[in-house]
């Protein structure tokens, strides 16, 4: 399945939730959900009803995959290898989701959204343990060095993403050389995930 391309409004639309994908639009007036808060297109407003708990189930599950940026391919492997962890599945899965390469670049406010965090992976700005990686996917372990690359220091949006983002770094990363590396203390624990994710209705859904 392709990466979805199109307006990211649409999607926090579609989830009548807003799932934080631009950045710092998402806390402005200009939020497209603040004025049509009900799914786009021309029967959106009919789709404000409860639907069925099949609906509601997939609902969540899409939900998920948006905040993170998964296609469905990727997102189901990543579901079926959490299902094979020791452990409460659904809390496997937000911990894995988490300790993505890009979801650490986010945490770290290195990117306004996770879309941007990605970008800066897939360009080579971010290198783990020394050596860069390009992959957004890359799962992080515990006693990882995750930087900027020299390059990117001096890039003016990610200095201003590190002075104006009004983000607190998380409880399992702790900020290093001003800022500029973060190191993995621990594994993500279910209440330092603040995506507005029911994990346990995603584990029905693909239990069935």
């Amino acid at each position: 399945m392709a990466r979805y391309t199109g307006p990211s409004c649409r999607l926090c639309r579609r989830e009548k939730i807003k799932l934080y994908l631009k950045g710092a639009k998402c806390d402005s007036t200009k939020c497209p959900i603040e004025r049509r808060p009900y799914p786009p297109g021309e029967h959106g407003r009919d789709r404000m009803r409860q639907g069925s708990e099949y609906l509601v189930q997939l609902r969540e599950k899409q939900k998920a995959r948006r905040v993170y940026g998964m296609t469905e391919n990727r997102f189901v492997n990543l579901y079926q290898i959490a299902n094979r962890t020791p452990g409460i599945t659904g809390e496997n899965l937000l911990k894995m989701l988490e300790m993505r390469l890009d979801n650490v670049v986010f945490r770290a406010g290195w990117g306004a959204s996770r879309a941007q965090a990605r970008q800066w992976v897939r360009h080579g700005h971010i290198a783990v343990n020394g050596k860069r990686v390009t992959i957004p996917s890359y799962r992080v372990s515990v006693g990882d060095a995750i930087a900027l690359s020299e390059k990117a220091k001096n890039f003016i949006v990610v200095r201003h993403n590190m002075d104006t983002l009004d983000r607190q770094i998380v409880p399992w990363l702790e900020a290093e050389e001003g800022g500029f590396q973060v190191k993995v203390l621990n594994q993500p624990l279910r209440d330092h995930v603040d995506a507005p994710v029911r994990e346990q209705l995603i584990v029905e859904l693909y239990s069935k």
